[in-house]
């Protein structure tokens, strides 16, 4: 079992900042709070299929899990957010069509499916969600000058 234990993020603005993860920070005028839950499905009545979410206390391996991340504040000219993942956590894909990744610790980003990795030889092969090693998110002016918003992901535990 492992603990919930959020990555580390880091805010790039007007100036950047590690952020600790599992609480709210200050951070060139931004606060963040992350919060971290297990996607469980169970059957529901009329033969469907209830989707529940629990707060994540620990975690097992196969256990898939959705990372939050609220922000609020006001930041003149946007702002990203770039989140390694944990080494314990394989990416399972994205909830919001702005998020980036990278599969080579941040050196290059795009869409998953538009990337590609390279193994021992040197062959390049198309990108999987395994080789995921970053995350980022572009937050545009208009939207930070909102005063708030949410950012989440999906894994699985490793």
């Amino acid at each position: 079992m492992y603990k919930a234990v959020l990555p580390a993020m880091i805010v790039v603005g007007a100036t950047s900042a590690a952020l600790m993860p599992g609480a709210a920070h200050a951070a060139a005028g931004m606060q963040f709070a992350s919060d971290v839950f297990v996607e469980r499905f169970q059957p529901a009545p009329g033969g469907r299929t209830a989707r529940i979410l629990e707060r994540a206390d620990q975690l097992r391996p196969g256990d898939r899990v959705i990372f939050v991340v609220n922000w609020s504040g006001r930041k003149d000219g946007g702002f990203t957010v770039t989140n390694p993942l944990p080494r314990t956590i394989a990416f399972a894909g994205a909830t919001d069509e702005t998020q980036e990744v990278s599969v080579d610790g941040g050196r290059t980003w795009g869409a998953l499916e538009a990337l590609t990795v390279h193994d021992a030889a040197g062959r390049a092969r198309p990108a999987h969600a395994e080789d995921v090693t970053h995350l980022r998110w572009r937050i545009p002016a208009p939207q930070a000058l909102a005063g708030a918003g949410q950012m989440t992901w999906r894994g699985v535990v490793r």
